[in-house]
């Protein structure tokens, strides 16, 4: 026994008799003995060691821990790697100190399972008095190979004593996170992290590959120190050790930098932390920085992504889940839609692959190639339980009303599939089905045939929400928008109270649609009442649509100056949130749709002005609405109105025809040309017959339209049909007064 530095050393004296590679088994039965000799607290022989009066300070620790087995009884088996890996410590150091002795005893009670006994012996290691001769060891390890030297003589600590110290503290954080100590646990990870990056800050750069077993322990520890913080509630140091683990060269193997970027992008996705960037050392000039969490996570899933398409890493499923999950909350579905065609063939289930590529291009709005994609699906005879699919089909469906025969046809399979299995998926079928019958109720030309399909609309609706008890807000809005358009107003009424109840007053789309309802009875201050108390419930960002409804209300009680103020107002809200700051596909969709509201808005001053014989004020309007969309069907009627009041018909009928060649459905249009095409007398009747019944046929509750038929008819040669116009009066008459001050679709 001798004293170094203050500290008791076991020194076995290598010089008195050497350990030569000849001597083989003799050698290492003589280390076994030594080894014993540790593990129970007795003495090397002479022959064998050098003589000690005393027993070592570690073994002395050791034994009066209770550690060792009961009274000396119980030898702790050794291993044969074990033991190699003592000889070549010995071989390389000539001594076996107190600490590595410590770290061999710890790794033995901690591969049998005795994590206390373990940790406990691990503790017995001054880390703080062993880090700097690790440090420099380290450090001049690496120099010594820029220098193409491979000799250890220079170093105060061999590389395999090196690794036995990591792999001990390492085994240390291991036994803490075992006994439920997480924050102690970390904190060991985290000697081995801050030494390496101190000793070697440009980065390992395969420094230690032929040291296959340190680097192991790096790897292990990289690997772990982010999951320790995690278990230990300290979200920032979780986000700092994983771009720790990323940013610095630690030479991980591709899997686990693969698994850490996983494991790093989902906590970034579901932790609900807000992590800063990267630290300005950490940045390259030109490169991208992520500006939120999403943004990372999408990055991090990228790169996965690409190392398994290089064949780098094997597949995982879930990477695809997660990216999906973050494109789509950040509404970049487009990026989605590229990865899973860029997928080898095969990777994913074709359904699978067909679906998401279809949820990801209804998405992004692109409805037509959706259902292309969802049709090639389903024609496929051996992809079976196809039920979300179809329902998907059915909804893009409902978007055109030319393809709801199509979409019905959907919705009718899956509710004949599920036969009751699953209510919820019944549910959505059928309200699916409602709202389909509805639209092809507006494409029949039978009278009959459109009544019993509109019955069989509201029929399916209520079904749906018996099924869910009334508590599902898409179906009573449908209820509601239904029984408004069949002009059953108390009915839709009803629905639209119900409505606003379900959502807690906090949707916009019920606010409105009550309003409409209102003023379709004609009850405007009512409706005015309503919508004012929907400005106090909404936020600011939903107010444009509010007020534009706000501003009909008012031109219909003949306010028509403050219709121009608050006009005004709805175009102060577009230009706030035109400003607004923002990325991803969700943001640029509003802005379309703040675009196309802005766009309709000076339309509607353009008319109020026009009839309040304001010119130079409406042709200001136009310019402005030009200025944001060239081509519309509406600014052009709206010139055309303008041209009508101003007395040149020429023009206008030019103005309405340009309408008419952006969107031969445009119903305004129709209607417009319709009464022009009366006053150029008997040989323009026809044409303007056309245009009128076209309009009816597009929107049979528009009493404009039925009032204009009736003056066909009663123009028509020879007297005319006057029963015809009668009706045709009459009908003009009913809808106008039930008519709202905006269509209630």
């Amino acid at each position: 026994m001798c004293v170094c530095g203050g500290k008791e050393v076991l020194v076995c004296n290598m010089k008195a008799k050497p350990w030569r590679k000849s001597e083989g088994s003799g050698g290492r039965g003589r280390l076994k003995k030594m080894m014993k000799c540790i593990f129970l607290g007795k003495q090397v022989r002479a022959d064998e060691a050098a003589e000690s009066s005393d027993s070592s300070l570690a073994t002395r620790d050791y034994s009066a821990s209770g550690f060792s087995g009961q009274g000396g009884e119980i030898e702790p088996k050794t291993t044969t790697s074990t033991i190699e890996e003592a000889e070549s410590s010995l071989r390389a150091s000539g001594y076996l100190n107190y600490e590595e002795a410590r770290a061999l005893l710890g790794r033995l009670e901690y591969q049998k399972g005795n994590v206390e006994a373990a940790f406990r012996v691990f503790e017995g290691i001054d880390i703080d008095a062993v880090t700097p001769n690790i440090k420099v060891s380290l450090a001049r390890k690496c120099e010594g190979q820029r220098r193409n030297s491979q000799s250890d003589a220079v170093l105060p600590m061999s590389m395999h004593a090196v690794n036995l110290l990591f792999e001990a503290i390492f085994l240390k954080a291991k036994s803490l996170q075992a006994l439920g100590r997480f924050e102690e646990a970390a904190q060991s990870c985290q000697v081995i992290v801050d030494t390496v990056e101190s000793a070697i800050p440009q980065g390992l750069n395969g420094r230690f590959s032929t040291n296959s077993k340190l680097q192991e322990t790096l790897n292990n520890t990289v690997e772990l120190l982010p999951e320790l913080w995690k278990l230990a509630l300290f979200p920032n140091k979780v986000i700092s050790s994983y771009r720790h683990a990323l940013l610095y060269d630690w030479n991980l193997e591709m899997g686990t930098q693969a698994r850490i970027e996983k494991e790093f992008a989902i906590f970034l996705l579901y932790s609900g932390i807000d992590a800063s960037p990267p630290t300005l050392r950490f940045q390259v000039e030109g490169a991208y920085i992520p500006s939120d969490n999403v943004e990372e996570a999408i990055l991090l899933f990228l790169l996965s992504l690409r190392k398994f398409l290089q064949g780098s890493i094997d597949w995982d499923p879930s990477i695809m889940d997660h990216l999906s999950f973050a494109l789509s909350t950040s509404g970049d579905l487009g990026i989605l839609a590229r990865q899973l065609e860029e997928l080898p063939a095969g990777t994913i289930d074709r359904k699978d692959n067909y679906g998401s590529l279809a949820l990801c291009y209804h998405g992004l709005g692109e409805d037509k190639v959706s259902l292309n994609l969802l049709r090639n699906l389903l024609k496929d005879r051996e992809i079976h339980n196809c039920t979300r699919e179809l329902l998907l089909a059915s909804k893009i469906c409902t978007q055109d009303t030319n393809c709801s025969e199509e979409g019905i046809k959907y919705s009718e399979k899956v509710i004949k599939r599920l036969d009751g299995d699953c209510q919820q998926l019944v549910c959505k079928a059928t309200c699916l089905l409602g709202i389909l019958s509805s639209a092809q109720s507006k494409l029949v030309t039978s009278e009959s045939k459109r009544v019993r399909m509109q019955s069989k609309a509201l029929d399916l609706l209520g079904i749906a929400e018996a099924l869910t008890k009334e508590t599902d807000p898409n179906v009573i809005y449908h209820l509601a928008l239904e029984n408004a358009e069949q002009r059953k107003l108390d009915m839709a009424l009803s629905y639209a109270k119900k409505l606003l109840k379900l959502e807690a007053s906090s949707g916009t789309a019920g606010w409105v649609l009550l309003a409409r309802i209102l003023s379709a009875q004609k009850r405007y201050i009512d409706a005015e009442t309503i919508v004012n108390a929907a400005l106090e419930q909404t936020g600011k960002w939903e107010h444009a649509e509010l007020l534009r409804t706000r501003a009909k209300l008012e031109i219909a009680q003949g306010k028509t100056k403050i219709a121009i103020q608050t006009y005004t107002h709805v175009l102060a809200v577009l230009q706030v949130r035109k400003k607004s700051c923002g990325i991803g596909k969700l943001f640029l969709e509003r802005k379309e749709r703040d675009k196309s509201l802005e766009v309709e808005t000076w339309h509607d001053l353009a008319n109020l002005y026009t009839s309040l014989s304001q010119w130079r004020d409406a042709e200001v309007c136009l310019s402005k609405s030009e200025a944001l969309c060239r081509h519309s069907a509406s600014r052009c009627h709206s010139r055309g109105l303008l041209y009508e009041a101003k007395g040149l018909e020429k023009e206008a009928q030019k103005s309405f025809w340009e309408a008419l060649d952006q969107d031969p459905n445009h119903i305004p249009s129709l209607i417009s040309m319709s009464k022009l095409l009366v006053k150029f007398g008997e040989q323009s009747l026809p044409i303007a017959t056309s245009f009128i019944r076209q309009a009816i046929r597009l929107d049979r509750t528009n009493h404009m339209a039925w009032r204009i038929l009736g003056l066909l008819h009663r123009c028509e040669p020879e007297g005319g049909s006057t029963a015809e116009a009668l009706e045709c009066f009459e009908a003009a008459t009913l809808l106008e007064e039930t008519a709202p001050v905006e269509p209630f679709r």
